[in-house]
């Protein structure tokens, strides 16, 4: 599927994510830190944005201590959500401070869910910072993901909106709402099926 093509309604989807975590995974040879590869999820999700005005998961963003992280994908990957038809065929449960691909021949191909250009940002943000460890990721967002406010040990979130204005979006308040009002029209097409 590529932009422009027939997409599916841009609400949270767990295979998805999951797919995404697993190209992190491969790339980095199978398994991967967790924290770095919150920040890399996180990353890819903005630099969508940035390009395409939409996120990759739509998932909830939220300001933590080691910095901005997309929250429903971080429960899945810490284990504090499940879903054995989408999450636990691609990925091995979290061990210590890893996350890992259940079939290590996994290829781009079989990431069906994931557009051309949504591999092609993943591939990029890869480029850009696979070779920086998990604290040299976290250092990075704290310096370059101001929407990302230090919430003294809790989590708050962070509105779209804000990370709009921050890639210098002058519509970052519309692309807010646009979000909103698809993820509202997802849910009610949800609740009548």
């Amino acid at each position: 599927m590529r932009i422009g093509d027939h997409m599916p309604l841009p609400a949270y989807n767990v295979r998805k994510a999951a797919q995404v975590v697993a190209f992190f995974a491969k790339k980095q040879g199978g398994s991967i830190n967790v924290l770095k590869l919150a920040k890399l999820v996180y990353l890819a999700d903005r630099e969508f944005m940035s390009r395409y005005d939409c996120p990759i998961l739509y998932d909830q963003l939220v300001s933590m201590e080691h910095g901005p992280v997309n929250s429903r994908t971080l429960n899945y990957i810490n284990g504090c959500l499940t879903d054995e038809r989408n999450w636990d065929s691609l990925l091995v449960d979290r061990e210590g401070h890893t996350v890992g691909l259940r079939n290590p021949q996994l290829s781009t191909d079989d990431l069906d869910e994931l557009s051309e250009a949504e591999v092609e940002v993943l591939e990029d943000v890869w480029s850009q910072f696979s070779s920086m460890d998990r604290y040299a990721l976290r250092d990075y967002t704290h310096e370059h993901c101001p929407e990302w406010e230090d919430p003294d040990g809790s989590s708050s979130p962070i509105p779209y909106e804000r990370v709009f204005k921050f890639l210098g979006k002058r519509h970052s308040a519309e692309l807010q709402e646009m979000i909103e009002t698809q993820r509202a029209l997802d849910r009610s097409l949800c609740q009548a099926s």
